[in-house]
């Protein structure tokens, strides 16, 4: 399969709820267990969610299509007023289309779109260790900790990572 990575539409927030939920399942029942991994999906990755990141300012909203399905998303923003640090808030490949390259075709897409940025840094649970893995062996350090990751009031504890850029 060859997925090509484009700008996310309207149409697609279906697409990238249900590819969201599955990738979270496959990498947090584990962790978390099925119960709270639903109710985080259910919260953080509906469609009405989603809705907002399409119209975002200073954000970027891509998805990588092989014309039938999904096989990943990612979404950043840019966080200060000078344009200079991007979060990446999300970037997951679907299960079976990982090591692909399509987390590095997200990447970069996603690096690329922000050309006056500096740094780059994403919240990474600890526990997650293929997206450990695969942000330090993209130039991500580590920086600090959270106790909540995603939400003020997540609960959940991660990793603090980041990257410099070109910018």
């Amino acid at each position: 399969m060859i997925f090509f990575v484009r700008t996310a539409g309207r149409n697609d927030l279906q697409a990238i709820s249900e590819l969201l939920g599955e990738t979270w399942h496959d990498t947090y029942d584990g962790i978390y267990g099925t119960q709270k991994v639903s109710e985080i999906t259910a919260s953080w990755h509906s469609v009405a969610a989603l809705e907002p990141r399409l119209s975002r300012p200073e954000s970027e909203f891509i998805v990588a299509d092989d014309g039938t399905r999904l096989g990943g998303v990612a979404f950043a923003a840019s966080s200060d007023p000078e344009k200079k640090l991007v979060v990446l808030h999300q970037l997951y490949v679907r299960p079976d289309c990982q090591r692909q390259g399509i987390g590095r075709d997200l990447l970069n897409e996603i690096t690329d779109a922000f050309p006056d940025a500096t740094r780059m840094r994403i919240e990474v649970e600890a526990a997650n260790e293929k997206a450990v893995r695969f942000y330090v062996a993209h130039g991500f350090a580590e920086i600090g900790r959270t106790e909540n990751c995603g939400s003020a009031d997540s609960g959940i504890p991660a990793v603090v990572y980041e990257r410099q850029l070109g910018g």
